[in-house]
């Protein structure tokens, strides 16, 4: 018995999993997906006449959703440090704008979430007028960072496709120097990685786009259809994250 307990707790994927959640982001990637599951779920429920389920759903939306805004009070200047940042690089006017612009979009989303939080957490009092007003604000910034997110990949996608092609087209024939090779290889390589990566951000920000816009109104759907994208963008950015902390392959 203390073998197969051990076989278990001491399990790599246990470990694994532990590690993960050991980083902030991570936590938040899981309460996301649980988040908007939760959101999707109640909407289905609901729609099927079952209230009581559907507000037990609603109910854990609702604290993972003010939860997760406790977490992220110190992102805002996570986002204006990675605003400097790419304000000082040296990459292409389109890409740095929009970088620049996706992040002081995404520190203004933030900024104002905290203020919800607080107002939710009763540690400052927001009159209702203000405090639909400033969540109004947040999700006004959330859907430009998503806007020039978006503009940002398709510029980034058409610079990486081009590089693409004038790496296949410098390609020599009859007789190769194996070093050249192996170096064009490489980045070759390293380009199919750079696109793979930005179409996935992509497709990540076309299902999020939903969720701001919903929110203020500018699209006519349920909540089970926002849940839904939530919940695939959510699963896409948890992936990614477990990579990033656990390594595995991207594609």
């Amino acid at each position: 018995m203390a073998t197969v307990a051990s076989q278990v707790i001491l399990h790599p994927y246990v470990s694994q999993s532990l590690k993960f959640g050991s980083f902030n982001l991570g936590r938040d990637k899981l309460y996301r997906t649980i988040q908007y599951f939760s959101r999707f779920l109640a909407w289905y429920l609901l729609s099927r006449g079952n209230k009581i389920g559907a507000a037990r759903w609603t109910a854990l939306k609702s604290h993972l959703a003010l939860g997760r805004k406790l977490m992220r009070l110190g992102k805002p200047v996570e986002h204006l440090q990675a605003a400097l940042r790419a304000a000082q690089s040296t990459s292409e006017v389109g890409e740095q704008l929009t970088s620049i612009g996706r992040q002081l979009a995404y520190f203004g989303y933030l900024t104002y979430d905290a203020v919800i939080w607080a107002n939710a957490a009763k540690f400052i009092a927001l009159k209702p007028s203000t405090a639909e007003k400033v969540t109004k604000t947040s999700n006004r910034f959330w859907l430009a960072g998503i806007l020039f997110s978006i503009t940002h990949g398709l510029l980034k996608a058409g610079r990486l496709a081009h590089d693409a092609k004038k790496l296949r087209n410098s390609e020599t024939w009859g007789e190769k120097d194996l070093s050249d090779e192996a170096q064009r290889e490489v980045r070759q390589l390293a380009l199919e990685n750079l696109r793979a990566d930005t179409r996935y951000q992509f497709i990540i920000d076309l299902f999020d786009i939903w969720i701001p816009a919903s929110n203020l109104g500018l699209t006519n759907v349920n909540d089970g259809i926002v849940g839904f994208a939530g919940f695939i963008s959510s699963l896409m950015g948890l992936r990614a994250q477990w990579i990033a902390v656990n390594g595995g392959k991207k594609n």
